[in-house]
């Protein structure tokens, strides 16, 4: 048993894509036999691993969830933002560039209009919570846009790390909102072509969200929806911290 834990341990990423790939296969089935795929796969298998690492970050006592635990250390490289960027840029290869030229202004302003009314509903939810200062404001509701534009906006204008926390946790629950919510409007909104695709990627934003949400939709949508969703993530990093953050404090003072 010793000897398999450090050869375990030894090759920590490969062993962390041997358990995501059986979550992944696990997840399949729960949907399959128990959902019916009313819930996507992919959907279940964010949930599992947001519940895996919490447990396991209660287990250690550490900040980096189940990959503080010695066995499961491939998780901080497979999880970490070199893979994740490398996977989100990766799917733009799969996009026609005639179809991006066709989309036009309305692809652009879907991006505009996806950052300020997810930045708006954020700031409207930090109210009902009690916050009234505008740098708290603004954290949360650039995590609202997504769960990287919200610490990348906290620390740019020093928001406490308690504040950073819940911009990041109103990204992640936004995330899983569009995996889930995704299947279920396609058919209303007719997100079933790359155009609309760009769109929907553009007003959503989150592009883990996004990219789940399309793949159990139609996989063939995922490169249209993760690209619009990767600017998005972009012109959020710029626009929260400083043209939203100072109407804030237009709006709300210091």
């Amino acid at each position: 048993m010793e000897i398999i834990v450090k050869f375990l341990e030894k090759n920590g990423l490969i062993f962390a894509f041997l358990v995501v790939g059986l979550i992944i296969y696990l997840s399949g089935i729960i949907s399959d036999k128990l959902t019916r795929r009313k819930i996507p796969a992919s959907a279940i298998a964010i949930l599992a691993g947001l519940v895996i690492a919490y447990f396991g970050g209660v287990y250690s006592g550490g900040e980096k969830g189940i990959a503080d635990i010695k066995i499961f250390s491939g998780f901080g490289t497979l999880g970490g933002s070199m893979l994740r960027d490398f996977a989100i840029v990766s799917t733009a290869m799969g996009a026609s560039f005639l179809v991006l030229k066709r989309t036009g202004w309305v692809g652009a302003l879907s991006l505009f209009l996806g950052i300020v009314l997810s930045f708006l509903g954020g700031v409207g939810v930090a109210l009902l919570w009690g916050y009234r200062d505008a740098v708290s404001l603004t954290t949360i509701g650039a995590g609202a846009c997504t769960y990287i534009v919200g610490p990348v906006t906290g620390a740019a204008i020093g928001a406490s790390s308690d504040v950073i926390a819940l911009s990041i946790a109103a990204g992640v629950v936004k995330a899983i909102t569009v995996t889930i919510g995704t299947p279920f409007v396609a058919k209303f909104i007719g997100l079933d072509n790359p155009h609309t695709a760009l769109i929907y990627g553009g007003l959503m934003g989150t592009t883990s969200g996004v990219t789940a949400g399309l793949a159990a939709t139609d996989p063939k949508l995922v490169p249209y929806g993760a690209l619009t969703a990767t600017f998005y993530t972009g012109l959020g990093c710029l626009a929260c911290p400083s043209i939203l953050y100072l109407l804030v404090r237009l709006t709300f003072g210091g």
